[in-house]
């Protein structure tokens, strides 16, 4: 029996009850989520595309699934809010899969800015909302077929033409239950023409001792002219499982930053589906991991140029040690007509131990001549002759790997646009590679989020 089989099953018995928690253009599409995954296979480990993540494993035990939206303790408090000194944020939460948002959250927003839950923004523009959701994200993958079926509500960034949000967004999601959990959780951002904004979301984990299944899709559709950037981050723990697909739709001359960092975490696998569809977009596309430990992690991506003068710069790098496992594939599509494209494509990882595993496959798909297009992988060990160098000066050699590792991954982090972030990633990423603990218990509440402080917004 197929792992989809219970949900299938769960849906038949309680769509109902999932739809009174929703609003009707989120309901128009599960019908055909139901179809889909009638006729659709999980694919396994060592599928196509899937080297590491076995669906039909992750997929299979009896996750519980909050479908009435029973309210569970949770303290938001005691999870990691921010850590970024001197950092305002406009501040959002996801407990488990329900929508929360701090009481001045939405103070001070421009007009022309609606961020909250999905439901409110369906009732304020229902035709809009009926246009945009699902439009990006594909049906025919698993992940968001099953998203789409069982997600009740989710959260809305929506920033109209010509209006610029200075002030970044922070979305938090929290996972805390008792015993194993689901949480469905969507995410749909709506940039107009020659807009602005930055969100930060952040995934984090309260209960170490419990397994949990975050499922989450976004959506973004960058209008001409805009400028967005997106960072996440994750920092669970080794019994969560993450898989997220984010989709995303550029048009022309828009400037997108998607930036995904996985510090601690269990197994996780991050889908990114990238589509220029306008002339002169522009879209860097960042990511980096940590793995030690039985940690997984794998990342997928496809960015397709769809028209001409577009660009792509993709640059994800791993570190892998003890018994941990990771896999990057990528694939850029240039299509027939789509000249004067340039599109760079870069994969570099460390493997720490005989048993750790990086798995590697940049791929290029190209359909006309007038193109810069380039893609490489690396895959080694540190560089024994800087290890020796450094150890002559009087440096220990766990000190010597300590600042080998945090250089060998500083042009990620140095493409984080947000200032504060960009420094606060540093010191996390020095503690991560030291063996510390992740800092989810040391921000008390939301004091750092009061201080009113220039982010320092970079340009592409």
């Amino acid at each position: 029996m197929s792992a989809l089989t219970q949900y299938i099953d769960l849906y038949r018995e309680h769509g109902a009850v999932v739809g009174s928690h929703s609003c009707p253009a989120m309901n128009a599409l599960r019908p055909r989520a139901l179809e889909t995954l009638e006729n659709m296979t999980l694919p396994k480990k060592g599928a196509e595309h899937y080297a590491l993540t076995d669906l039909e494993e992750l997929l299979a035990p009896d996750w519980g699934l909050n479908l009435a939206k029973v309210d569970i303790d949770v303290n938001p408090s005691r999870s990691f809010h921010c850590g970024v000194p001197m950092l305002s944020t406009s501040l959002f939460l996801f407990i488990n899969d329900t929508f929360a948002a701090t009481p001045e959250a939405c103070e001070g927003m421009p007009e022309g800015v609606f961020a909250g839950s999905m439901r409110c923004f369906a009732q304020k523009m229902p035709e809009v909302f009926a246009r945009l959701y699902g439009s990006v994200a594909d049906m025919a993958n698993p992940l968001v077929a099953l998203n789409t079926l069982l997600a009740e509500d989710g959260m809305v960034v929506y920033v109209a033409d010509g209006v610029r949000l200075g002030k970044p967004l922070q979305l938090v999601s929290i996972l805390e239950n008792g015993t194993p959990l689901m949480a469905v959780r969507r995410l749909l951002i709506v940039m107009g023409r020659d807009s602005e904004a930055k969100l930060l979301a952040c995934d984090h984990t309260q209960n170490p001792d419990v397994d949990y299944l975050s499922l989450q899709t976004v959506e973004i559709i960058a209008g001409a002219g805009s400028r967005l950037d997106y960072y996440d981050l994750e920092e669970s723990t080794e019994k969560t499982r993450r898989l997220c697909s984010v989709y995303l739709e550029q048009h022309e001359g828009s400037e997108v930053l998607l930036d995904g960092m996985t510090l601690y975490n269990g197994t996780t696998r991050n889908e990114y589906y990238c589509s220029h569809r306008g002339v002169g977009g522009r879209l860097r596309l960042l990511g980096m991991g940590v793995g030690d430990s039985r940690r997984r992690m794998e990342t997928y991506s496809h960015v397709g140029h769809e028209v001409a003068q577009c660009h792509t710069d993709e640059l994800f790098k791993y570190v892998v040690d003890d018994d941990a496992a990771a896999s990057f594939e990528g694939m850029i599509y240039v299509a027939p007509g789509a000249v004067k494209t340039e599109a760079y494509q870069s994969n570099r990882n460390i493997v720490g131990s005989d048993t750790a595993r990086m798995y590697s496959r940049p791929q290029l798909e190209i359909y006309n001549d007038d193109v810069k297009c380039s893609h490489g992988s690396a895959v080694g060990r540190l560089d024994a002759m800087q290890l020796f160098y450094m150890r002559t000066r009087g440096l220990p050699e766990a000190t010597a790997r300590l600042l080998l590792k945090q250089a060998f991954m500083a042009d990620v982090i140095e493409g984080v646009r947000l200032k504060p972030l960009r420094e606060r990633l540093h010191i996390m990423m020095e503690r991560r590679f030291s063996g510390a603990r992740p800092e989810c218990s040391s921000c008390q509440g939301y004091a750092c989020n009061d201080t009113d402080t220039e982010t320092d917004t970079e340009t592409l």
